[in-house]
């Protein structure tokens, strides 16, 4: 039975995690930060450098789900305009 995110994470394998964390990316949501510290928790400790790399991953998806949240709203209209544009033509 695989585990999805959102469906608990027990007997996550590492290549699985992987494939999930890019899940998280897309959704790009604040449920997805905490769906991907706690994947990543397991690659926790093992070395400076993945520690350093999921530090700034983390940084970088919260940045990514901020300008999401906050511009989600101004993209909608330009881009309806642009669509019906394209409609029009």
């Amino acid at each position: 039975m695989q585990n999805y995110p959102g469906k608990g994470f027990e007997g996550v394998s590492k290549l699985d995690c992987l494939q999930r964390i890019e899940t998280l990316i897309d959704e790009a949501s604040v449920d997805a930060i905490d769906k991907a510290r706690v994947l990543l928790d397991e690659f926790n400790g093992r070395s400076e450098t993945l520690a350093q790399a999921i530090h700034d991953f983390l940084l970088d998806l919260m940045t990514l789900v901020f300008v999401v949240e906050t511009t989600r709203e101004r993209f909608h209209n330009p881009a309806r305009r642009f669509g019906a544009y394209e409609i029009d033509q």
